[in-house]
């Protein structure tokens, strides 16, 4: 682990959210699971703006990954074994298959979505690269440390500096994503033109906060 990523675990654990799911992921019991996005990164920029770890997180997210039931219905109990599982932390725990979000991502969002391999493709395609950041337990709980996947590292998320994902160039969703991100965090920049077309719904199931 480097020296950047370690700085990252002790941030994304001070979020008290965060380290209760964190020690818990026995239960949760779903495979090729992280727990990724906005809980993340976003207490990253909590800790550099000086407010609290928890503060203007709208939700937490997990990935996971199961090609044997792609249906709805199975991603809805998966949610409802989930929310019974983390009920007593008082936030929003959204768990999404990563295997079915190439059925419903073109619908929602008017772009296509390839299907794919595992749910690190999904981090790896949020549309702020700096974004795309998911942790895990090595073990049952942080305890036996955490695994970080950050396919473009973590010193543009520390930079607060957001560009587009050249895997996912939905240019109207970024530019909503960034819009929504720099409400919250003022100091955050943007780097590159953002061309201006219109926006598609960016209210989705499947976000990075």
């Amino acid at each position: 682990m480097t020296s950047l990523e370690a700085r990252f675990t002790d941030d994304l654990l001070s979020n008290r959210s965060n380290r209760a799911l964190l020690e818990r992921w026995h239960r949760l019991a779903l495979p090729d699971a992280w727990l990724v996005a906005g809980c993340l990164f976003q207490t990253v920029w909590n800790r550099r703006a000086g407010l609290p770890a928890e503060a203007q997180i709208k939700d937490h997210d997990l990935f996971y990954f199961d090609p044997a039931d792609t249906s709805e219905a199975a991603e809805r109990r998966t949610q409802a074994r989930v929310d019974a599982a983390v009920a007593d932390l008082g936030v929003p725990v959204e768990a999404k298959n990563q295997a079915r979000v190439h059925l419903w991502y073109e619908g929602w969002f008017g772009f296509p979505y390839p299907p794919l391999a595992g749910s690190r493709d999904g981090i790896d395609r949020f549309l702020v690269r700096a974004t795309c950041v998911g942790v895990r337990p090595r073990g049952e709980g942080i305890a036996d440390g955490l695994e970080v996947y950050a396919p473009h590292g973590l010193e543009a998320l520390y930079e607060g500096r957001l560009a587009p994902n050249p895997r996912t160039d939905h240019r109207p969703l970024f530019e909503r994503k960034v819009a929504s991100y720099r409400e919250r965090w003022p100091w955050l920049t943007v780097e590159g033109a953002v061309e201006r077309s219109p926006l598609h719904n960016t209210s989705a199931p499947h976000s990075s906060g």
